[in-house]
């Protein structure tokens, strides 16, 4: 009796049978196979899904489908593992042969009719693949296993760890990135000492150039997602949620006790005050090597007598030039040198004349409203107004301090740590 024929082809995954396990290579086989047997071939199928899992094949699915419709009577593919490696496709295929709607399955060298023998040999033949399957997958898993067990995570390491590309063949090395690794010890610097957000930290990686290894900007969920991987100071889950931890095998960019203190910080409540940490003087100087603006950090240093000193550096942003060498400046040393150049600073008069009488306004309104009916107003008195800037430099808020800045007709530039004017 003569059949109706379709052709099945599906790509494999076995790295030892390249040649062989194309679907075109296939193809051109079967093909070849159903001329030399004068075999009517209606249709060929293309797969690309795995077959590990059972119904998940859509390929797999219609052509049950048509043969349950008559539509042709047999199967040709490459070997039996094509068409299943898994119990439910295997059970499907001989139910259809029982129902007499697959009467005959070729391969390369075998063909299996619809008599118990052949099907006992099929179901064997596929049960084996299935068994491969198995044995692969528990490989795999315990390789895994054994790769954490030597400190090393699967797959690639975050931003800031790159592999060792020239270590011996067979081996693996991950070491730090001598470029990314200090910006994101400062990333996690900053959160836990300086009270920036994520958002902060995202406009500040934005503001110096730090970037993805495809040069993409850092997006706000992977910057949360960095903060709260372990990894950054030395250990591991794998798989994810399974509750087994590792140690890496290689130096970590922050300390367990720094990450810590990152957490706790991003565990609390969002601040009231949007937007990023603000200090005295950012806004109002530009670096003098390559122009870009000025950012400041907090520093914090633990004295012998377990108090905390808070120090403030104020350097390049680094916006225009990632590489600028400029180095960085102590507030207190920035205010000492701006007192001792004041001198030579020229003053917009009528401004700060203007910003005092304002002031003296504001105090003669609250005098008389609040203290006193009779209070008498105060006078814009003769002031020095070198003196009056000196006074606003040490005691002034951040609005008094940027208010009188903003008088001066020059800009301040920083350069090999020292301010100059104009």
């Amino acid at each position: 009796m003569e059949y109706d024929y379709v052709i099945y082809a599906r790509k494999s995954s076995e790295r030892d049978e390249l040649q062989a396990l194309s679907i075109d290579s296939q193809i051109k086989e079967m093909v070849e196979l159903a001329e030399k047997d004068n075999l009517n071939v209606i249709e060929v199928k293309k797969e690309s899904h795995s077959a590990k899992d059972s119904g998940e094949r859509p390929v797999f699915n219609e052509m049950i489908r048509e043969l349950k419709a008559d539509k042709y009577q047999g199967i040709i593919t490459w070997a039996t593992d094509r068409l299943s490696r898994n119990a439910g496709d295997l059970g499907v295929l001989v139910d259809i042969m029982d129902q007499k709607h697959l009467c005959e399955v070729r391969t390369y060298n075998q063909k299996f009719t619809n008599s118990p023998n052949d099907k006992f040999l099929l179901m064997i033949l596929g049960s084996q693949a299935k068994l491969e399957n198995d044995n692969k997958a528990i490989n795999v898993k315990r390789g895994l296993k054994t790769k954490c067990q030597m400190g090393f995570r699967p797959g690639m390491p975050p931003l800031g760890y790159l592999n060792d590309r020239n270590h011996d063949k067979g081996s693996k090395k991950i070491m730090i990135d001598p470029e990314k690794a200090p910006i994101i010890t400062e990333m996690f610097e900053k959160i836990a000492y300086q009270e920036y957000s994520g958002r902060d930290i995202f406009h500040w990686l934005k503001e110096t150039g730090f970037r993805t290894r495809t040069g993409k900007i850092v997006a706000l969920s992977t910057i949360y997602d960095m903060l709260k991987n372990p990894y950054y100071y030395g250990e591991f889950e794998y798989p994810k949620n399974s509750g087994d931890w590792y140690k890496v095998n290689h130096d970590s960019i922050i300390s367990k006790e720094l990450f810590d203190e990152v957490q706790n910080s991003i565990a609390v409540a969002p601040r009231t005050r949007p937007g990023m940490k603000e200090f005295e003087f950012t806004r109002l100087m530009k670096c003098g090597a390559c122009g870009a603006g000025i950012s400041a950090e907090e520093k914090f240093k633990k004295l012998s007598d377990k108090s905390t000193k808070r120090y403030i550096y104020y350097h390049c942003s680094r916006g225009v030039d990632r590489n600028c060498k400029e180095g960085s400046i102590n507030e207190e040393e920035l205010i000492e040198q701006l007192l001792k150049i004041l001198g030579d600073i020229p003053i917009n008069t009528l401004k700060a004349q203007t910003k005092l009488r304002l002031e003296l306004e504001r105090y003669n309104k609250f005098a008389h409203n609040v203290l006193s009916e009779d209070q008498k107003e105060v006078s814009i008195p003769k002031i020095d107004l070198r003196n009056f800037a000196k006074y606003i430099l040490r005691e002034g808020s951040r609005e008094e301090k940027r208010d009188l800045l903003s008088c001066l007709n020059a800009t301040i530039y920083l350069k090999n740590r020292g301010i100059y004017l104009k």
